[in-house]
């Protein structure tokens, strides 16, 4: 008798079952991680940022910087200004390896040192006036949003109010009839206060038409309304169901926010309205350099591109994280 020709026992496996196969975890992951993982691949979100990180870094460790690499901010260095042109020595604007941006005309006074000491006067003020508008703005956009009716209808006629008044032409005002001493602040502090307030004041309305549209649109869904069949109060609805759905706009429309308050102080220092000599301010800079910019041009590049630096790495940073925030992106 021959044998078979294939011998199919040693050759076929034995049969896996699918208990055989280990599980692999799903692993869930948080509205935080999603957004942290979109955030990572917009390049230029972070690169914007970076900058944001940096510029906040120098205007904490303002004083450190310019004991390191420049000079008091408010030292006179007469011996580096042509006596005769009233304009820097030496080239673009007397930069050099001991004053890295130069000097500014007429009174020698290191510009990288107010530069440094300038970015704490913008970012103070633009953070403040931010924090103010966003509580306020939140808080009145919520209220409107959720309860609707009168309510609704009076904070709405606030808001067109404040948004058709002429915010720099009454800060003008304001600033010059108030004391130079004023709730125990006095010069720079008095002026830094009044524009925290007023500008925090007048931008509310534009945050809280966003909030009021946002929680309109949440107030009827079905978490709330099970909230609501439940017994719940419009006080819990508002604070533990509303609010936290409302967290990423509120902190979007932050980040742009704060570049459109550092516009807004640079224009009112460049307009006389900002906090007072000698006190650095990007903007005073600029409205310094109009008289002499043909004979010194770098005096009004560098604090022109500071500003524009500052406000673009904010603009971008806010951008990609409008965009890592919104559920429906892809």
């Amino acid at each position: 008798m021959t044998a078979p020709l294939h011998d199919t026992s040693a050759e076929s496996p034995a049969p896996v079952s699918v208990a055989d196969v280990p599980a692999k975890a799903i692993e869930g992951r948080s509205p935080g991680r999603i957004a942290w993982m979109r955030l990572k691949r917009d390049k230029i979100a972070l690169t914007g940022g970076v900058v944001v990180i940096f510029l906040i870094l120098v205007a904490v460790f303002a004083p450190q910087i310019v004991s390191l690499l420049g000079h008091p901010p408010n030292e006179f260095h007469e011996d580096l200004i042509d006596p005769d042109l009233g304009t820097p020595l030496g080239s673009f604007g007397g930069m050099s390896s001991d004053y890295l941006l130069g000097v500014e005309p007429t009174n020698g006074r290191d510009v990288f040192s107010r530069i440094v000491y300038g970015a704490r006067i913008s970012l103070v003020v633009a953070f403040l006036s931010a924090f103010v508008s966003v509580t306020i703005g939140s808080l009145l956009g919520a209220l409107a949003g959720f309860i609707g009716g009168w309510v609704d209808g009076l904070i709405s006629r606030l808001m067109d109010l404040l948004l058709a008044f002429p915010q720099l032409l009454f800060t003008i005002a304001l600033v010059s009839v108030v004391p130079n001493s004023l709730w125990g602040f006095s010069g720079s502090g008095v002026r830094m206060g009044v524009l925290i307030v007023v500008i925090g004041f007048f931008g509310w309305p534009y945050i809280g038409r966003i909030v009021r549209g946002q929680t309109i649109s949440l107030r009827e869904r079905e978490y709330v309304e099970a909230a609501r069949s439940l017994g719940a109060g419009r006080g819990y609805i508002l604070i533990k169901e509303l609010l936290p759905n409302l967290v990423a706009p509120i902190l979007v429309y932050s980040t742009l926010l704060i570049p459109t308050n550092i516009l807004t102080e640079a224009a009112l220092s460049f307009l006389g309205a900002g906090v007072k000599p000698p006190t650095a301010s990007w903007g005073k800079m600029l409205s310094d350099a109009i008289p002499i910019y043909q004979d010194d041009p770098a005096y009004m590049v560098v604090p022109g591109i500071t500003i524009f630096i500052t406000v673009l790495a904010f603009n971008l940073f806010g951008d990609g994280l409008r965009d890592a925030l919104d559920p429906k992106g892809s």
